[in-house]
């Protein structure tokens, strides 16, 4: 069990939020900046008893603010007394009726994770001691958490300005007593939710009703879910790029320190980095073409040696006779005339060359959007804003101030620059699915990625239909919510943000991208062991010293009585020689381990079968982040 985290209102991390969201941490309050947080209490109940008039609690809320609260109820002054007489203050009403009228939302409940992490976020903002609300009815926000009390919240509702009120009024709606909260697993009315957790109901004093749903809270809680998931994934992606690159037996001058010197986003510069990191040890990155010899279906008589039956494919290159190197001697004096799987040209495809550029821009936008909701998690995002002991203070305004930190567009624009790049990566990640399996573009790998000798096998074609649907249908939903306000409360909040709006979008739209980079993953890794075993079979014919053996390998060879023989046979030891020579072909170190984890669940396919499970079981393991933390 992990220590309870302690809520100051000013160090509250992303980290931290995480861990109370999702691995069920704790919280405590900070008793010194309790304090502080009476004080503003204190400070509020003194000047509505001096008859000061102040918004949100003397006042009615948004355009109601030009009502003043008077001192008993309308229509008390009826005859023989009022028929809808009700216990307390106006003022108490006026904070339990705004809770109560607010919690509108419609849609499936939030997540646990969600709403923990929102109540995590609403104490701690209220901590900061600007919000009025009393101790006791701060204690009581926290201890929903701490005892495991979960309001139900459904997604839908918040326009982002006054802050997330309908989904902050469901939070606070069961601390009074009110709405359905899950509690040990069970949906149950608020009141019995607190019963059987040993709390007692709460009534709204001045302004707590304001100080509990006004505010950034959903959006900051689910967009912190989401960056958290972001993190992973990206790391996922850098993952699913080097083993795919080791799969295609790619080129690493793209990734070339110097060269992103020249040009240093900083998200940039961190995937090389990172690629490189990925990609250290490989044998396969960067080997010369004439090495890689591509896929032939295996036939009864393609191998000689009874150890070799086993294989699952055939290999062979085409020998490129000396009339066809004419104005390619240059090229011919550096590598050996056969042509194999790799093409002979000096740079890969974009989804795996520009590959620093794009995954790059996606951590530069996750970056930005860390910065800002960094800032966020320690903020006051509550209306008025409560200044007990502000200098030269000459009238109630100056200590009560009506601003606008509940609007959500810092937060939302963030968002919105993460909802586009989500696609992108995603895109990127297909294109590299798309080509492992076409064998037009695959470097000499099999069609789909299976052998296919009697032509009844599919291999991995509808992994790549999936990944692909999943791409259009995340580019659909990137449009950003932040452009497009629509003003509520009479006008009186005639701009919003719509930013709940988008980090719930952002939260849901990371689910896709996982499955992208699975299906990826899944089929990146079918290819790399072809690769691999492709490979390293060249090698283990080459180890016997019989060129001739290898050159059975070979189309387009002389015949034996042709001027050209003894030069094909010089060229085929000097294949034999390198291939002998060179170290068991596997990719880097990372990549490696992430195969061998996704292999102790996964084995690899040698014939068609049914893919459903192993499709669910590759997206948990994305989705649980082991491959890239080297659990799984």
């Amino acid at each position: 069990m992990t220590s309870p985290i302690l809520l100051d209102g000013r160090s509250l991390t992303r980290a931290q939020v995480v861990a109370i969201a999702r691995e069920g941490a704790s919280i405590r309050l900070d008793e010194a900046q309790l304090v502080k947080v009476k004080r503003a209490a204190d400070f509020l109940a003194e000047k509505v008893g001096g008859g000061e008039p102040i918004y949100g609690v003397t006042t009615g809320f948004g355009s109601n603010a030009d009502k003043l609260l008077g001192a008993h109820r309308v229509r008390d002054e009826l005859p023989g007394g009022n028929p809808e007489a009700r216990d307390g203050t106006l003022m108490e009403e006026l904070q339990h009726n705004l809770i109560i009228t607010h919690a509108v939302c419609v849609g499936k409940p939030f997540g646990v994770d969600v709403v923990r992490a929102m109540l995590a976020i609403r104490v701690n903002t209220l901590m900061r001691g600007h919000s009025g609300i009393r101790v006791d009815t701060l204690r009581a926000l926290a201890e929903l958490l701490n005892r495991n009390v979960i309001p139900v919240i459904p997604e839908k509702g918040s326009v982002g300005a006054s802050g997330d009120l309908a989904p902050l009024s469901h939070l606070a709606i069961v601390l009074l007593g009110g709405g359905e909260a899950f509690y040990e697993g069970e949906r149950i009315p608020g009141a019995e939710a607190l019963k059987r957790a040993g709390l007692e109901p709460v009534r709204l004093s001045f302004k707590e009703g304001l100080a509990l749903n006004n505010g950034t809270t959903q959006m900051l809680a689910t967009g912190v879910l989401a960056l958290a998931t972001m993190d992973t994934l990206i790391k996922t992606a850098d993952l699913a790029l080097a083993m795919t690159l080791d799969a295609f037996a790619g080129r690493t001058g793209a990734y070339a320190e110097q060269v992103h010197a020249l040009r240093p986003h900083p998200g940039q510069v961190a995937a090389a980095a990172e690629f490189r990191r990925l990609l250290e040890g490989s044998t396969l990155a960067d080997i010369a073409y004439h090495m890689v010899p591509r896929f032939r279906p295996w036939l009864a008589d393609s191998w000689s040696d009874p150890a070799e039956q086993a294989y699952r494919f055939d290999i062979s290159w085409d020998w490129v006779p000396a009339t066809q190197r004419h104005g390619k001697e240059a090229f011919y004096s550096r590598f050996l005339p056969f042509k194999g799987g790799k093409k002979h040209q000096p740079q890969d495809a974009y989804c795996l060359r520009c590959a620093p550029q794009v995954h790059g821009a996606v951590r530069d936008a996750w970056e930005q959007a860390c910065r800002v909701f960094d800032v966020e998690l320690n903020a006051v995002t509550d209306n008025p804003l409560v200044f007990p002991d502000a200098e030269g203070a000459m009238v109630i305004e100056d200590q009560v101030i009506s601003a606008g930190h509940f609007h959500g567009m810092p937060l939302a624009l963030a968002m919105s620059y993460v909802k586009a790049a989500i696609p992108v990566l995603a895109s990127i990640s297909e294109r590299r699915t798309a080509k492992l399996v076409d064998p037009a573009n695959n470097d000499g790998l099999p069609a789909f990625l299976i052998g296919n000798e009697d032509a009844t096998d599919s291999g991995f074609m509808i992994v790549q239909y999936t990944a692909a649907a999943l791409v259009n249908d995340l580019a659909t939903r990137a449009h950003p919510a932040s452009v497009y306000s629509v003003p509520t409360s009479a006008n009186a909040e005639d701009h919003v943000s719509m930013g709940a709006n988008e980090a719930r979008h952002v939260l849901e739209m990371t689910e896709d991208l996982g499955h992208v980079l699975a299906m990826e993953l899944y089929t990146a890794a079918q290819a790399l062991e072809y690769r691999q075993d492709m490979l390293n079979a060249a090698r283990t014919l080459a180890l016997r010293g019989d060129w001739q053996a290898l050159a059975s390998k070979i189309a387009g060879a002389p015949r034996s009585d042709s001027p050209h023989y003894a030069r094909f046979e010089e060229e085929v030891r000097a294949l034999m020689n390198a291939l002998a020579s060179a170290e068991d072909f596997h990719g880097g170190t990372a990549v490696r381990q992430a195969l061998a984890s996704l292999r102790e669940h996964i084995a690899f396919m040698q014939r068609d079968r049914a893919m459903d499970g192993e499709v669910r079981l590759m997206c948990e393991l994305v989705a649980s982040g082991r491959l890239v933390a080297g659990e799984a």
